[in-house]
């Protein structure tokens, strides 16, 4: 009797042990609060933890393990396996992905942006690009056309962004420059702050943003056409945490990402689209619509130009630069 106890109670340690060995934790670098734009982590974390009856769990947080810029540096080296950040933030990190943050390039809804960029993120130089950060592309974070919220006096016309301080990244940015504003690139968590100081005069969000960091306080115009693109912040992984995963836990997380990314877009249209024409009413913000003409011209001074000098810049990086850009943008046409 005393060795059958004795052989129960090592039979139940080594079950402990081995149930401990298989539990997996992931640590997931994000930043500001919980809101639309993570709301696709936020659920793979749910669909993870509930598949693998809580073997596997990504736990969340929001500026706790790095600063948003420093996300990717922090894959690279291992300090956490799992981080969201926006190409724009770092260009020479990952120059391939910032073909999709080119200005007017025509996506028109969060599916086409998800179809875009996945087959983009296949793409075998995008991959090599982001290799070098010791990272692999899970899934990227959809996002609609940016627009501006500003100060001051209402723009009438698009002249009247001669010499506006903007805060706009990548190739929105760019088109900004292309119409006489002064863009100037910073991260989400510095906007607030910067407004109030009065170092830029107007910001460049998608709608979830300006509710999300505080723009609508401050601001007294928005702008609901100028549309002259949107920027990419994949969610990544380190490729080295991913290889060592368990089989089914690898399966598992990765067949999760396209109802992680479904969850998104319907939080999305109705959680932030849907209620920001309340939000704008409610903070008296006066709403501002650009002429065909004024659109067309704006598009014409600012389209071409940047996708010239991008390809050329990155061709001149060794990067099949023409290539990717005729992958987006042939994507665009077809209507993926």
């Amino acid at each position: 009797m005393r060795n059958y106890l004795k052989g129960a109670a090592l039979a139940a340690l080594t079950t402990t042990f081995a149930t401990e060995a298989l539990a997996t934790e992931w640590n997931v670098s994000l930043w500001g609060k919980r809101r639309a734009f993570t709301e696709h982590v936020e659920k793979l974390a749910e669909l993870v933890e509930e598949k693998t009856g809580g073997e596997f769990t990504l736990t969340i947080s929001y500026g706790g393990l790095s600063k948003n810029k420093e996300n990717l540096d922090g894959i690279s080296i291992g300090a956490f396996e799992m981080a969201q950040f926006c190409a724009g933030y770092h260009r020479d990190k990952n120059p391939t992905i910032t073909v999709l943050e080119l200005p007017f390039l025509g996506v028109s809804s969060l599916e086409q942006e998800i179809a875009v960029s996945q087959a983009l993120y296949q793409h075998p130089a995008v991959q090599k690009d982001l290799a070098r950060w010791n990272a692999t592309l899970l899934m990227p974070s959809p996002l609609p056309q940016y627009n501006l919220v500003g100060t001051g006096d209402v723009p009438a016309t698009l002249k009247d962004f001669e010499g506006l301080t903007v805060r706009a990244t990548g190739g929105i940015g760019k088109a900004m420059e292309a119409v006489g504003a002064v863009p100037t690139s910073m991260s989400a968590t510095e906007v607030r702050q910067a407004m109030d100081s009065g170092i830029v005069k107007a910001v460049a969000f998608a709608p979830h943003a300006h509710m999300s960091f505080g723009t609508l306080e401050n601001g007294a115009w928005w702008t609901t056409n100028l549309n002259p693109g949107t920027v990419n912040c994949p969610v990544v992984v380190n490729t080295d945490a991913l290889d060592s995963l368990p089989d089914d836990h690898r399966t598992v997380l990765m067949e999760s990402v396209d109802e992680a990314l479904q969850h998104y877009v319907d939080f999305y249209k109705s959680k932030t689209l849907d209620a920001w024409e309340p939000a704008l009413e409610a903070a008296g913000i006066e709403q501002v619509t650009f002429s065909a003409e004024e659109l067309g011209a704006f598009k014409d001074a600012a389209a071409a130009p940047a996708a010239e000098a991008w390809i050329a810049e990155n061709a001149a990086r060794g990067i099949p630069a023409q290539e990717l850009y005729d992958l987006v943008t042939g994507l665009i046409a077809e209507g993926s």
